[in-house]
């Protein structure tokens, strides 16, 4: 075995699920133009085949709480995960409109990390 090897980890993909069923990412994504979308899951993809990965396609938020970073034509998105297991759970996703990510946005994505937890 090589030794300079990364220990990477293949993860799996999962989206978060309300009590009702609803999957609030997957509906967000699903609003978003075709090349929005293509970019947003080239960018987790990144993130499933290469974890755990930084800067500048993960940044750390919160104790177990990570953003993809993506960048498009029509602005920049963001898709806040946690990963239980080798499963990355995508919390929630948003367009920035301001450098800094909005704290209603990181107060989202840890109310369901921890609805995970129930």
């Amino acid at each position: 075995m090589n030794t300079n090897d990364k220990s990477t980890v293949v993860l799996q993909v999962a989206f978060f699920k309300t009590e009702k069923g609803n999957e609030p990412v997957r509906s967000w994504l699903k609003e978003l133009p075709i090349e929005a979308r293509k970019t947003i899951g080239t960018d987790i993809k990144t993130v499933q085949y290469g974890w755990p990965i930084g800067m500048p396609v993960v940044r750390k938020m919160d104790t177990g709480l990570w953003e993809v970073r993506s960048t498009m034509e029509t602005g920049i998105a963001r898709v806040l995960f946690t990963v239980v297991g080798d499963t990355m759970v995508l919390l929630h996703g948003f367009i920035k409109k301001s450098q800094k990510t909005p704290q209603e946005d990181i107060e989202t994505a840890n109310k369901r990390k921890k609805l995970l937890t129930k």
